[in-house]
Order: C-alpha cells, then structure tokens, then sequence
C-alpha cells in the first residue's frame, strides 16, 4: 500500500511538472503589443562576409507606430570567440503581438 502512495504521488509530480512546462513563459514587462502578426520575412541575398569574425544578422520587421517596417540584414563582428547571435523573433501572446530582441551568447 505504502509503494502505491508513494507512485501516486510521483504520478501527480510528473503531471504537475509536465503543465508548468508546456506553459510559455510570460513576456517580457514593458512590451507593445501588436494585434496583427508581421509579414513573412523579406527574403535576403546573403553577400560575402567581411572576415571570419562576422556573423550575418537576419532582418526583421518592426513596428512602426502603425505599421510593420522592414529592417534589412547585416554583417555583425563576434563580441568575443565563439559567440553566437541569438535571433530576435515576434511571440503571440493572448494580448497579440510582441518582439524580443536578438543578443549575443
């Protein structure tokens, strides 16, 4: 009896941890929401990049008061060794829109 308590209670954890963890997390405080979704991306031609140092940055849409604006890509130098650019991407939200910004890990 004592076995099927304790796998009863390692059931519920396992469920618990399995909600919490298909829940997003919230966003960012401070963010502006956007009730329509950006545009597909602007497709890019990707030129040479100016030494191995250099990561291409995509372009992105940003909102501009009321409408989407496209921001081209560019050419990045690596802040140290191995860092990696992490893009910055829009979210939905029950609220609608909102941006999270690119950074370097």
């Amino acid at each position: 009896m004592r076995k099927l308590a304790t796998f009863g209670l390692i059931l519920a954890a396992i469920g618990s941890l399995s909600v919490l963890t298909a829940c997003p997390p919230p966003p960012p405080a401070g963010v502006v929401y956007v009730r329509t979704g950006p545009p597909v991306p602007v497709v890019e031609v990707i030129g040479t990049a100016p030494g191995p140092e250099f990561v291409w940055v995509r372009g992105y849409h940003r909102w501009e008061g009321n409408t989407y604006v496209w921001f081209p890509g560019r050419w990045e130098r690596r802040p140290r060794a191995g860092a990696v650019w992490v893009e910055g991407s829009w979210r939905h939200h029950r609220n609608g829109w909102y941006w999270v910004d690119g950074h370097w890990r």
